[in-house]
């Protein structure tokens, strides 16, 4: 069996996970995630009951019970850099021993489902509506550090050729959302008029983004050429920071993940949402009313 050393595996002294702050007991299965902190709240109200509120840096989890299942809620913080931490800790929560720092035999797959906001980057899909990432495109720094070959994995060809078309002279990665997930809210009267689409995960939210203050991007056509250019035979519908971790961690450790996306801009038609707080909001209240 696997032996996880204190410096790879570092647990607090009472029994924690050292960012997330959490107690492997205190784990659930089925986790709702978030990038903003003060969002857990905006989800954990619809809880019949809240049983632990833990903070730590910009990590706050609450878990509790939802028609008489557990249930919890996570911010990760911005960017796939903190879905890292994230992923490896919620995994080593659930299939390392934490007394014994060995890997367990029977493995525990978790439910995850991320709650976030997202720009549309093709003009049919507006502002206001919403977004299930059926598969997600990592530019961050992730691809040169993991293996992340899977039966969820995009093909390496395809992502390949995307960045030559694109002039993108960096390793890239790609992921697919769970099946299981997908169809479980493609059912759901809401999230039946939901856009299917494949999301850009940028690190960044300015010059990744085809965005610019001061700073000029060496690639300003970046946004443009993302948005003409096929992966495989699919277009890149949304741009955002985390889904593509999400994707491609779940996808290599078995665990179920969906990225549901609030589209609050539209980069072609340079619109944005004239009430941000009402999508999110009815976005959580659809979410959590599938598993109650």
């Amino acid at each position: 069996m696997t032996y996880f050393s204190p410096t790879d595996l570092i647990i607090n002294p009472d029994g924690s996970s050292y960012h997330l702050n959490i107690r492997p007991e205190q784990l659930c299965d089925t986790i709702f995630m978030v990038g903003d902190p003060e969002r857990v709240e905006k989800v954990s109200c619809h809880f019949d009951r809240i049983d632990f509120k833990i903070h730590k840096r910009e990590f706050v989890s609450h878990f509790g019970e939802l028609a008489g299942k557990p249930i919890g809620v996570i911010s990760s913080g911005i960017g796939a850099d903190n879905v890292e931490i994230v992923m490896n800790e919620l995994d080593a929560l659930a299939n390392i021993d934490f007394e014994t720092r060995e890997e367990k035999s029977q493995k525990r797959s978790l439910h995850l489902i991320r709650i976030g906001t997202s720009g549309s980057i093709q003009e049919d899909i507006p502002v206001d509506s919403v977004l299930i990432s059926e598969a997600a495109i990592g530019f961050d720094n992730l691809a040169q550090f993991y293996h992340f070959s899977s039966d969820k994995s995009l093909l390496q060809n395809d992502l390949d050729l995307f960045c030559q078309q694109i002039g993108y002279p960096l390793p890239i990665y790609g992921a697919k959302a769970s099946n299981q997930l997908v169809h479980r809210f493609s059912q759901d009267a809401y999230f039946r008029d939901a856009f299917l689409g494949t999301t850009l995960t940028a690190p960044g939210f300015y010059a990744p983004q085809g965005r610019t203050v001061r700073m000029e991007s060496i690639l300003p056509d970046f946004l443009k050429d993302c948005s003409v250019t096929l992966v495989g035979k699919s277009k890149i519908t949304n741009i955002e920071m985390e889904t593509s971790a999400y994707y491609a961690f779940s996808g290599v450790l078995g665990h179920e993940m969906i990225s549901l996306n609030a589209i609050l801009a539209n980069r072609i038609t340079h619109q944005f949402s004239t009430n941000p707080e009402k999508q999110i909001s009815q976005l959580i209240e659809k979410a959590i009313a599938l598993f109650s």
